[in-house]
């Protein structure tokens, strides 16, 4: 958020328990694409980064979408070429001036988006931040200053590529459980539906401010912390909806419902939905017990889980909430509170602040700033395609598997799945964890958890000294069928047996 805007004023007005997650875009019915994460780029540092710095730590997350809290030119410029998809946002202190005059709204397009277009992928324009409860004065230019620079993009013809919106507080939301009953503030309705038809008519989608961090501290003990968290709960523990018997799980989730059944009380039914902003702090003040690592990690990465599987709400499973992450960095600069400053995954260094639980997430985000994330057997993956690809690893990957014998530091557990993970871990960083390499024919997955155990220590793993020969393989991934003298290592009754075979060896279907 921006200045006042970024206050995040979540109070739910008579807000009763059980209810949170879910970001990405949310289609009215489908959804467009694949669900992703994004990220928030907050500017309150006293050591800020330069464009080139933090782009290149986008780039080593693989993060592929991001909201600017304004139009910065030398970052705009440092995104050129990266594919990065790019929101910009018109700061609340221009909203008062673009939304009285065309001609500064088509200035502001001209300046901080043509100016960019093609090189920088920006896809979206935020339009002030949170106005209605944090800028209510210039509510009655709001709807007008996104029209103007609509037309500006029209004018363009930019209009399909760059979609216009403005993001707002959940707060808007009134009697938000159970959802079925929520409702946008009626105080806000003269702003609210010609904003909806406007959304609606350009194809557009709601900007929402999900944070069941607010919900919960603001519920006095009311809202359970697990379901602030993502953490599993048994049915009987779930919040049922009496009206349309939906079970909630999380309040993110029926944060995000309110907001669709509040849109279809004034008979918008067709809008999608992005969660611009969700996270949680690491770190508070006395009186915020509750902001630790431990609760954001497990926020965060439950929430980029719920995310990635598609796994859509209650009253729309399966369509994709697309979400932004507040956000990229700790604001140390920012007013409020110590958690206020600490809601961010790295520091001013670009060293994450936590590692997130990821496994089976890809690698988005998987904080391999400081070479802690590991490629290890994928759960549930098919015994004979591990073995498969465990013996293209010690073969022809070039892996050296030696630590897998009899006697040695690696030998156990003497299973499959354990010797593929070694092998797959080694291959990953011999090869400096280039993309494509930790996939097997999808019988591999990226962690950040060190699977390191005992005496065995993996590659990448903290305090390993190990140095790799760097391969000239290709990765395994692009390997469907192999042929060559291979060193394999196979399991008959949990021993394990060494063997090399001479001459070409053709592999069956099940091979990398």
């Amino acid at each position: 958020m921006d200045g006042l805007g970024r206050m995040r004023l979540c109070t739910h007005e008579s807000m009763v328990p059980f209810f949170f997650l879910l970001l990405l875009v949310v289609s009215g019915t489908v959804a467009d694409e694949d669900a992703f994460i994004g990220v928030n780029i907050g500017t309150d540092l006293s050591n800020m980064p330069n464009p080139t710095q933090v782009v290149a730590l986008l780039k080593s997350q693989q993060i592929r979408h991001v909201r600017l809290y304004d139009a910065d030119r030398a970052m705009l410029l440092a995104l050129a070429n990266t594919g990065i998809r790019v929101t910009v946002s018109v700061p609340n202190d221009q909203l008062l001036g673009i939304g009285q005059s065309n001609a500064t709204a088509a200035n502001w397009v001209a300046r901080n988006v043509l100016a960019h277009i093609p090189a920088t992928n920006i896809t979206a324009i935020a339009v002030g931040s949170e106005v209605l409860t944090t800028l209510p004065n210039a509510a009655p230019v709001l709807v007008s200053a996104l029209k103007f620079i609509h037309s500006a993009l029209v004018a363009a013809n930019l209009d399909s590529q760059i979609k216009v919106s403005t993001p707002h507080s959940s707060s808007i939301l009134l009697d938000s459980f159970p959802p079925s009953q929520a409702f946008f503030n009626r105080s806000w309705e003269p702003v609210m539906v010609p904003l909806l038809k406007f959304l609606q008519s350009t194809s557009s989608y709601l900007m929402l401010n999900v944070y069941p961090y607010y919900d919960y501290m603001q519920s006095n003990s009311v809202i359970p912390l697990d379901y602030a968290l993502f953490r599993p709960l048994p049915p009987n523990k779930e919040a049922v909806d009496a009206n349309t018997l939906l079970h909630y799980t999380n309040v993110f989730d029926a944060v995000v419902d309110a907001a669709f059944f509040a849109m279809s009380y004034l008979n918008f039914t067709n809008i999608p939905l992005v969660v611009l902003e969700s996270g949680w702090p690491s770190k508070g003040d006395s009186s915020e017990p509750d902001a630790t690592i431990d609760n954001a990690n497990t926020y965060n990465s439950n929430l980029i889980r719920h995310v990635l599987n598609n796994t859509g709400t209650p009253k729309h499973p399966g369509i994709a909430v697309s979400t932004y992450i507040y956000e990229l960095y700790n604001e140390d600069l920012r007013p409020g509170s110590v958690s206020e400053k600490n809601w961010g995954l790295f520091d001013a260094n670009g060293m994450p602040v936590y590692i997130l639980h990821l496994t089976g997430s890809g690698t988005v985000l998987a904080n391999d700033t400081t070479n802690q994330t590991y490629c290890v057997a994928r759960d549930g993956a098919d015994p004979k395609m591990l073995q498969a690809a465990l013996d293209w690893a010690c073969g022809p990957g070039k892996v050296d598997c030696s630590p897998l014998l009899q006697g040695q530091p690696c030998s156990e557990p003497d299973n499959v799945v354990a010797h593929a993970t070694y092998a797959f871990d080694a291959y990953y960083h011999q090869m400096a964890m280039g993309q494509g390499t930790c996939y097997f024919n999808g019988v591999a997955t990226i962690t950040t958890t060190d699977p390191s155990h005992g005496s065995c220590k993996f590659p990448g793993s903290a305090g390993r000294n190990n140095t790799f020969i760097n391969g000239t393989s290709l990765a395994p991934s692009s390997n469907s069928t192999s042929s060559g003298s291979q060193s394999q290592y196979f399991y008959s009754s949990g021993a394990l047996m060494s063997c090399m075979i001479i001459g070409i060896l053709v592999w069956s279907a099940v091979l990398l």
